[in-house]
């Protein structure tokens, strides 16, 4: 099938999708239909149209998938291999996604609307070294020699925690899926992992790469299907240790419910923000405005961290703001095949439609509407990027996680004033400083109750850099060693000492 750009009615880039070629769960190393036959559509948000079917996973599919995973833990050899040899296999599946790159981020372009050149560039390669991270990680986990206070000897091993259930989203498939993956994989777990009904496609090719790449069946599981179905059968599984989870802070409140219901398994919980973007009167204008533009509009403003309230002081608004609109003039939206696009389609009409009514809500509660607003183009699910002012804190539009291409411009006087604006929210998942001013970055930084402070920069994610949240975003940390944790368990080992020279 052939796909045609209709970036704001052009015609002129096609681009050739690849066939799709899995479709079915994928279960103890087989793709295998859903017990009860049922299937979904899974459809491209460029054109509302139908890509293909998805078995549809529910509770008795879960189970299979729980045995499996257990039957590799309890009795398989993955948990039971050298750190070394867990890494180099890592390191095969990492050469094999590098190796299928233009496919995999075709599939994450008519699936979830993501631009096809930063899957290229951006996703797919760091999923690959994602995987390299934590191969090299592998052989490195150990405890430590406790300096016990009378006769004893004391050591601590970190072990795998078991069987993981990873519940991820729709917004970064592939990074989600390694995010997670990634590390369960080095500490030796096995899982079964649902990906969002929104963008199963690249899910279940991750899983034949993982066979190809020699990972034993069972270890890697992916059950395809909806929240209230196959996900919450996960989260409340009695033979599951631990879940991780990317989404909202409904669905993690739930999850959280379920995990206490059933066997107190282990919680980490990745969910949503409202981050603020704090630019100080000493910023560069230009700069300070290319952040804002880019924290909110990447990713069509479907990431948790989008700088979605952005606070600038009072010296530099009225210039801050004619910069502004002159680079969202230039920002343009349309099919994400064409290397030129920067937004493509939302990833689906209910998103699409509650970004649209938070438009509503905002010019009904007596926002300014300073740019965009509106649907765009006759097909597809395309929204203009949009910038609000007059913004008051008690609007929706200013409190409540959107996920869209909507900027909540609001300025402010003193630093005091800053900090307790951008600290006015249930989030704390990230924030932004831009300022050349140390004192303020030092200040500013350790008084905002967030994850990750960028400063003058944004979205400036790394693998060795943790992120997590504060406040209703959630707990545990992605990224980094850190990462590592919430798929280990600390043991403790003691045995007396005899006739030893010292303790």
């Amino acid at each position: 099938m052939t796909t045609t750009s209709h970036c704001n009615g052009n015609t002129d880039s096609l681009f050739k999708v690849p066939t799709i070629k899995f479709t079915k769960l994928f279960i103890n190393g087989d793709f295998v239909d859903s017990i009860s036959g049922k299937t979904f559509e899974t459809i491209d948000p460029r054109t509302k149209e139908l890509i293909t079917r998805v078995s549809e996973g529910d509770k008795e599919d879960v189970d299979l998938a729980v045995k499996a995973a257990r039957q590799a833990f309890d009795h398989g050899p993955w948990p039971r291999l050298s750190g070394c040899e867990r890494g180099r296999i890592m390191m095969k599946f990492a050469d094999l996604v590098d190796q299928h790159i233009e496919e995999l981020a075709a599939l994450d372009t008519i699936d979830g609307g993501k631009l096809f050149g930063t899957g290229k560039a951006v996703d797919i390669p760091h999923a690959a070294n994602c995987l390299r991270y934590y191969a090299g990680a592998a052989d490195k986990i150990h405890g430590h020699v406790l300096k016990m206070s009378r006769e004893l000897h004391g050591y601590t091993l970190r072990e795998p925690i078991g069987v993981v259930g990873h519940i991820i989203p729709w917004n970064f498939p592939t990074i989600m899926f390694f995010g997670k993956v990634s590390p369960a994989l080095a500490a030796g777990c096995t899982m079964v992992l649902k990906p969002a009904e929104q963008t199963p496609l690249s899910a279940l090719y991750y899983a034949h790469l993982a066979k190809l790449a020699g990972i034993p069946d069972g270890v890697l599981n992916v059950v395809t299907g909806f929240g209230p179905t196959a996900g919450a059968a996960i989260s409340s599984h009695m033979d599951v240790d631990a879940i991780s989870f990317t989404g909202s802070t409904e669905v993690g409140r739930e999850i959280m419910q379920a995990a206490a219901k059933s066997n107190l398994k282990t919680l980490s919980l990745e969910l949503g923000g409202k981050s603020p973007l704090v630019i100080f009167d000493d910023a560069d204008v230009d700069k300070a405005a290319g952040l804002a533009l880019f924290g909110i509009l990447y990713n069509k403003g479907e990431i948790c961290v989008a700088s979605s309230r952005v606070f600038v002081q009072e010296g530099i608004y009225d210039e801050f703001v004619k910069v502004l609109v002159e680079k969202v003039k230039a920002w343009k939206v349309g099919d994400p095949f064409d290397p030129k696009t920067q937004q493509g389609p939302q990833v689906d009409k209910k998103q699409f439609e509650k970004i649209l009514s938070y438009i509503e809500h905002g010019k009904r509660q007596g926002a300014t509407l300073l740019t965009g607003g509106k649907p765009l183009g006759d097909k597809g699910y395309y929204i203009e990027p949009t910038i609000f002012t007059d913004v008051k804190e008690d609007m929706l539009i200013a409190k409540d996680e959107i996920f869209g291409p909507v900027m909540a411009l609001m300025k402010f006087k003193t630093i005091d004033e800053a900090i307790k604006k951008a600290n006015n929210t249930t989030y704390g998942l990230a924030a932004g400083i831009v300022t050349k001013n140390l004192d303020v970055a030092n200040t500013v930084s350790r008084s905002i109750r967030a994850g990750v402070i960028w400063i003058n920069c944004y979205i400036a994610f790394d693998l060795d850099c943790p992120y997590g949240g504060y406040k209703m975003s959630g707990f545990g940390r992605e990224y980094g060693l850190e990462a590592l944790d919430k798929y280990l368990h600390v043991k403790a080992i003691v045995t007396p000492i005899y006739n030893s020279p010292w303790l």
